[in-house]
């Protein structure tokens, strides 16, 4: 077993909870797939080393002021093993029972039987990492781990070191994917010990291209998970990557999240996350517009009630000019429920003709819920047009009243209230059957109070 010496870390982290994560890594490091592949080898090399430098964020770290970690350490996770499960039904977004591209992950693990490439364009490649390694491993190799570094944070490192499965999408200049990608990943764990794993996802859209995909994030059954994804998004140039997420993890899992993408010259980068799920979630959603006239949109809506914590964090990169950039992210927090958002703009000396815009709203439905606000802009360009805010409210008495007035019953007022306020954000989704199902979504957080 390799030995690991613990060097003095940084103000806001903290090294000794590396331990027992290093040691699952080292039980299981000879099993991971591309095992001799030097690239590789040397990529969760650095992602172990970098880890073992700095462990677990604390609340010291500013980044991570409002979201405490402490919880894993009391956890002992094992790494996920293989399950067989079986599903009567699986989410998707289609209707009709239609069928199209998909790849199913369980427990971090691809299953082939469940999975299926139908739909797709000739030239596209949707494959599971483990394979692309095999099959197209010159395209792994050129762009996993360049923008989302194990450097850049100790999550990612931890997930480099065990990287090992997640889905590969490349998508080659000029096509035009008209079939939605569905990517699903259901979490079962173990009865006998908490269950951790890893997701490592790779988009590859080169110019001129178009792609959708939505992601499924399920808890099934009630035990302990820690999921820690990471998703590199290269958009090239003139091409549209319209990415979606829904966390329904259950009530007992850890949801860590890091989406990093990087777009080329007007490239456009769609993002938003619905986040019902998991007893603790954050979603780290990072886009570069790295060429002129790039458009990035992350947006999203979260809903949480009981004593969930959800922390939604962005960053968003003009480092190019003539770019533009929108966030629109609303929350619903009820009972003793906790809502983080930290939202960050930069604008680089050089991004003249910056258009900046950010919204966060959040509605507390009870005198215990929680949200803490960290909006931010950063600019050093001059001829700018950036504009951030963050508010906080109840539901109107007046406009209850006025539904109740008519008929309608309290619960019923509230709901229809509720989904009014959600309904701005939801409109960001630009594919209308993303948007209808995810709207069904949101009715069903309703309906199961």
């Amino acid at each position: 077993m390799a030995t690991t010496t613990l060097t003095k870390a940084p103000r806001g982290y903290d090294p000794a909870a590396a331990t027992p994560f290093l040691e699952q890594l080292d039980r299981v490091k000879g099993g991971l797939p591309g095992g001799g592949l030097s690239w590789l080898d040397g990529l969760r090399d650095q992602g172990r080393a970098r880890f073992a430098e700095l462990g677990l964020p604390t609340v010291k770290n500013e980044s991570w002021r409002y979201t405490n970690l402490r919880a894993l350490d009391k956890l002992a996770f094992q790494p996920a093993s293989e399950s067989d499960a079986r599903f009567d039904v699986l989410p998707t977004v289609r209707t009709d029972g239609a069928t199209g591209p998909r790849l199913v992950f369980v427990d971090g693990r691809f299953r082939a039987e469940l999975s299926s490439t139908v739909g797709l364009p000739a030239g596209v490649e949707l494959l599971n990492l483990a394979d692309a390694l095999t099959r197209k491993p010159d395209l792994v190799a050129k762009h996993l781990g360049r923008i989302a570094a194990p450097d850049d944070q100790p999550l990612i490192a931890l997930n480099t070191a065990f990287l090992a499965d997640g889905p590969v999408l490349h998508v080659p200049r000029g096509v035009t994917v008209d079939e939605t990608i569905e990517l699903v990943f259901v979490s079962v764990g173990s009865e006998a010990q908490p269950t951790a794993f890893h997701p490592r996802g790779l988009i590859v859209a080169e110019a001129d291209s178009r792609a959708v995909i939505v992601e499924h994030h399920v808890g099934l059954g009630s035990c302990t998970t820690l999921s820690n994804g990471v998703t590199e998004v290269f958009v090239g140039a003139g091409a549209s990557v319209h990415h979606y997420k829904v966390q329904r993890d259950n009530a007992e899992s850890f949801h860590l999240s890091h989406t990093a993408a990087k777009v080329a010259g007007k490239g456009v980068y769609d993002n938003f996350i619905l986040t019902i799920g998991a007893k603790l979630s954050r979603n780290e959603v990072n886009s570069v517009l790295d060429g002129e006239e790039g458009d990035t949109h992350v947006s999203g809506a979260y809903m949480v009630r009981g004593g969930q914590h959800v922390d939604t964090t962005t960053f968003i990169d003009h480092a190019k000019p003539c770019c533009t950039s929108r966030e629109v992210y609303k929350g619903v927090i009820d009972d003793q429920a906790r809502a983080v958002f930290q939202g960050k703009i930069i604008v680089r000396p050089n991004a003249q003709k910056t258009d900046g815009y950010q919204q966060n709203r959040a509605l507390l439905l009870s005198d215990t819920a929680e949200i803490d606000a960290k909006p931010e802009l950063e600019i050093y360009a001059d001829d700018v047009k950036c504009s951030h805010g963050a508010t906080v409210g109840e539901l109107d008495d007046d406009q209850l009243f006025y539904l109740r007035a008519r008929g309608i019953d309290k619960a019923a007022a509230r709901g229809l209230l509720i989904g009014a306020f959600l309904s701005e954000a939801l409109e960001e989704i630009a594919e209308e059957s993303v948007r209808d199902a995810f709207q069904s979504y949101v009715a069903d957080w309703q309906n199961a109070r």
